[in-house]
């Protein structure tokens, strides 16, 4: 009994963090995605609307184009990182030449903000001055124009998220991978089985839950991204790259659209917990089964 007293001590002041931090915030913006609220109209009051704004979210085509180009921005976003992620995360696990220089400077990304990064990519990617629609002209006799093109944009949005972020995805699997023993290898190599049965069998089943639980980050933090799009095409060309989070960002603030943009918030959120809890039943839960 006093080691749990102990215990719940110990785990009082983040309880309070997550509370003051987390749950009161989403209460308030429930209670406001229920109401008509602009603070900066000629009536600044809340006026309850009841579910109004959830529906006017069902039939608002621009929000459900948004959330169209946001499935297709995370699934390519995230795939890549984790695929790529994977292969530098074994790559690491050799040694070779300058082994730690590369991991510094390969984690680099993850130190620099987001809204830099947007900036800096923005900078790459003008055709007058950027170094990438030069390269591309000169190697390859390509037009990158990321204001003009829709698939540019949309391809450019997931290359910079993918610079960005692989980073982490190969740092949690370099740590899932020193974990692994090295009985159940060296038992398949005998048995005779090759570098593709040992992946499938062996190697991926292991690593199941570090990667599930990479990709639940990265499916969360690709879902919400807003300021690295929003400096790098302002969501443009047109709505290409207007995502989930752009479009809350410019309901809520040049707008000034509270409850409609709430609404969308509660939406989304409800959609990601969704998304993990069906990733979660499809890969994980049946490998516990099976445990048991």
């Amino acid at each position: 009994m006093q080691s749990n007293k102990l215990g719940w001590l110990f785990l009082a002041p983040t309880i309070l963090v997550l509370f003051l931090f987390g749950v009161l915030p989403f209460i308030y913006v429930l209670w406001v995605s229920f109401h008509q609220w602009n603070p900066f109209a000629a009536n600044p009051n809340m006026i309850f609307n009841w579910a109004d704004n959830y529906r006017a979210v069902v039939f608002d085509a621009q929000f459900l184009a948004s959330l169209g180009a946001t499935v297709a921005f995370v699934f390519f976003a995230v795939v890549t990182e984790v695929i790529i992620g994977y292969f530098l995360a074994q790559a690491f696990m050799g040694d070779f030449p300058g082994k730690a220089f590369f991991r510094t400077i390969h984690t680099l990304p993850l130190i620099v903000a987001p809204i830099i990064v947007g900036s800096v990519w923005k900078l790459m990617t003008t055709p007058s001055i950027g170094i990438i629609p030069h390269l591309l002209d000169n190697w390859f006799g390509l037009n990158l124009n990321i204001g003009t093109s829709a698939l540019a944009a949309f391809t450019v949005t997931v290359v910079m998220d993918v610079w960005h972020w692989t980073p982490l995805v190969t740092l949690t699997l370099i740590a899932a991978l020193v974990s692994l023993p090295a009985d159940p290898f060296e038992q398949a190599q005998i048995d005779g089985a090759g570098p593709r049965q040992i992946f499938w069998h062996i190697t991926l089943p292991m690593i199941a839950p570090a990667l599930v639980a990479t990709v639940f980050i990265r499916l969360m933090d690709a879902l919400r991204t807003v300021d690295e799009v929003l400096m790098l095409t302002g969501g443009g060309p047109g709505s290409a790259t207007r995502y989930v989070g752009v479009h809350i960002f410019k309901e809520v603030f040049p707008r000034t659209n509270y409850g409609y943009g709430s609404a969308i918030s509660v939406i989304v959120l409800y959609l990601t917990i969704v998304v993990c809890w069906m990733l979660y039943t499809g890969l994980l839960a049946p490998r516990k089964g099976k445990e048991g």
